[in-house]
């Protein structure tokens, strides 16, 4: 099953979309493009108009996540500031769900009670006298130095945090090759080289817990913008949930 959502109006309100695809893991394109975060970025980005300029996950306002707990089949979330496409998804890849995000981001209010996931690229560049690497390299970070790096964001995207569940997640997976084609380069925790390509592993934690709202404004614009590095290899989109005893 696929849907189209309806094309953007002209309305000042910001709009953006949220699909939902129920990966199918017999399909072989699907088994391809879970085990390399590049060509998972480039099968997105067929769902948005061509033509978007140099930066188009940028222009279409492109984040996602793969979410997998083991018990069911893999669910990527896709969140675009454009119209998607599933239509252009190859037969039987996915089932489709697309929905229109206005009303929960017109709905934030201060004092609003949430329930919040993000896959977050937690890094830091090192400084000229850095003791833990060279200058400007990047280095991924855990535990209570991840916890507080997701704090220090949360705040910024107008959240007060109450709890906070964090993991590693595992590394997503890019190939490149040597002359940079299959995409952007981001903060990266290794690389290896096989052949004419070069492999990526972008680092990853998982935060999830509740939140109040502060700042709706600038909630919306970390949703929107999404939050960190890495949102081309599926970093960085803030997804939230109703709050409150019954969440």
């Amino acid at each position: 099953m696929t849907t189209t959502a309806p094309a953007p109006s002209d309305a000042a309100t910001e709009q953006a979309w949220l699909t939902r695809l129920l990966l199918n893991p017999g399909n072989r394109q699907v088994q391809h493009d879970i085990r390399d975060a590049a060509d998972l970025h480039r099968r997105i980005m067929k769902l948005v108009p061509d033509g978007l300029g140099d930066s188009p996950r940028a222009h279409a306002g492109v984040l996602f996540r793969l979410d997998t707990d083991g018990a069911g089949p893999p669910v990527l979330l896709i969140q675009t500031r454009v119209a998607p496409d599933t239509g252009r998804l190859p037969a039987g890849y996915a089932q489709a769900q697309t929905r229109d995000m206005r009303t929960m981001l017109t709905s934030l209010r201060p004092g609003l009670p949430v329930r919040y996931r993000l896959l977050g690229n937690a890094v830091r560049r090192c400084g000229p006298n850095s003791t833990v690497g060279k200058w400007k390299q990047v280095i991924p970070l855990h535990g209570d130095d991840a916890d507080q790096w997701w704090a220090a964001r949360a705040a910024a995207a107008g959240l007060d945090l109450h709890t906070v569940l964090s993991e590693p997640a595992d590394a997503l997976t890019a190939w490149h090759q040597r002359d940079g084609g299959s995409g952007p380069q981001s903060p990266v925790r290794g690389r290896e080289r096989q052949g004419e390509a070069i492999r990526v592993a972008h680092s990853a934690t998982r935060f999830e817990g509740a939140a109040t709202v502060r700042d709706p404004d600038a909630l919306r614009n970390a949703l929107l913008h999404g939050i960190g590095r890495s949102k081309s290899y599926g970093c960085g989109l803030l997804s939230l949930a109703p709050g409150g005893s019954g969440a």
